[in-house]
């Protein structure tokens, strides 16, 4: 078939400053992405919870939330066939499809059986594994906002529990894909008000997590802590900050992962990446929109998604950092904003791969920087818009899928209601 003369004029234009097109086309599609089950239904999950609770929370009642397995999965094999490019899937436990144990299971005795509907479903929709939460939030058992850093040795116990099965069940997950799973432990542990004890709550943390590594399968799991600054109710104090989440991959051999809503405003989560790229074999990202905090709004092609992916191309890290989305909007059409996330992540790591990391690299070790700064301005305006199209032809899908969806909507969501 003929070329479109466009993509033929923007490949000869990315030659110019040393780009080969055709490479990054067949880089980007091989680049997986986990894509979260939650943007679905409200991150509620299967286990009858009528709201979330523990410092986050999802704004918005648009019509055609979907509310059982079935339904998810529906909305999950549409949203996927929008998306270009390699997926994974991301659950949180408490998507576990407990059929006739419902209400006699709780999650310190999940098993693997609970989701192996969820591996047989990825399996068929040739996704490339299933990466692993637990689920330390909206639960009786959280006992005054704390979970696994509660004084409260059966509360913390119950936890710990929770999640070693959490790393068995993900261990069971990368042998049925021959691939390892990314377990992430993020606990929204903290208090509203100024704390008498900060350390007490954080020594138990870390004595709760490394008992929860007692589970590590080594071959099939990889295991991270994520930090965060604040949640709703937990205004004052985080037990998984920062520096505790940093120190304790450090100390234990294990994963950080970086959500780029989880910090100060004027913290920015491409400049964290090179920095653990610097001492760590591996990084994961829950990739957000923050809008002046953890809003987890849609993810869009803006500037900062674009630093977050030239780092991750320039530093020759696309096996290095394990890329998963977070954001969950109830406001608007759930699929469109799947579908928007991910296509503005592939976006991002395209047009990363689309630009001369070497060529500018070396005006910086020369010091060049008149130079650079020219370059860097030039490079804005190459024709990426054009590449992005040849892509989205070569993965057999088309720019508009908002009618596609609406459509879905129509004859799908709004018969939910």
């Amino acid at each position: 078939m003929k070329e479109n003369a466009r993509f033929t004029g923007a490949k000869e234009k990315y030659a110019e400053w040393g780009v080969d097109v055709e490479a990054a086309l067949a880089r980007v599609k091989e680049i997986p992405v986990s894509v979260h089950c939650w943007q679905g239904d409200d991150v509620l999950g299967f286990e009858g919870a009528g709201a979330l609770t523990g410092g986050i929370q999802t704004t918005g009642n648009y019509p055609g939330r979907a509310t059982d397995p079935e339904q998810l999965m529906a909305d999950i094999e549409k949203a996927f066939s929008l998306m270009p490019g390699k997926k994974r899937l991301n659950l949180h436990a408490s998507y576990a499809i407990l059929g006739g144990d419902a209400g006699k299971v709780d999650r310190d005795a999940y098993t693997y059986k609970y989701f192996e509907p969820w591996a047989a479903f990825a399996k068929k929709l040739g996704m490339d594994g299933i990466d692993f939460n637990p689920t330390f939030f909206a639960h009786p058992k959280m006992k005054d906002g704390l979970t696994i850093s509660s004084p409260d040795e059966e509360t913390r116990k119950f936890w710990v529990e929770h999640g070693k099965r959490s790393l068995e069940i993900a261990a069971e997950l990368g042998k049925a894909f021959g691939k390892p799973c990314l377990v992430n432990i993020w606990a929204p542990d903290g208090m509203k008000d100024v704390p008498a004890d900060r350390l007490g709550p954080r020594l138990r943390m870390a004595k709760s997590i490394d008992e929860m590594l007692e589970a590590w399968d080594r071959k099939w799991v990889i295991p991270a802590v994520e930090s965060k600054v604040f949640g709703i109710g937990v205004e004052s104090y985080t037990v998984g900050s920062s520096e505790f989440c940093q120190n304790y991959a450090a100390s234990r051999g294990i994963c950080c992962l970086l959500d780029n809503g989880h910090y100060h405003p004027t913290e920015v989560v491409s400049d964290k990446i090179p920095s653990m790229l610097a001492f760590r074999d591996k990084v994961a990202l829950h990739v957000t929109r923050a809008v002046r905090w953890d809003s987890d709004h849609v993810v869009t092609f803006e500037d900062e998604l674009k630093e977050i992916a030239k780092e991750i191309v320039r530093n020759d890290a696309t096996d290095r950092v394990l890329i998963g989305l977070d954001y969950f909007d109830a406001s608007i059409n759930r699929l469109v904003a799947w579908v928007t996330g991910q296509r503005s992540m592939e976006k991002a790591l395209l047009y990363a791969l689309l630009l001369p990391h070497a060529a500018l690299k070396k005006m910086q070790d020369e010091a060049d920087f008149t130079r650079l700064m020219f370059a860097q301005e030039a490079v804005k305006m190459l024709p990426f818009a054009d590449v992005w199209q040849e892509y989205l032809v070569r993965s057999g899908l088309k720019e508009d899928y908002y009618t596609e969806l609406t459509d879905y909507e129509k004859k799908i969501l709004k018969e939910r209601s």
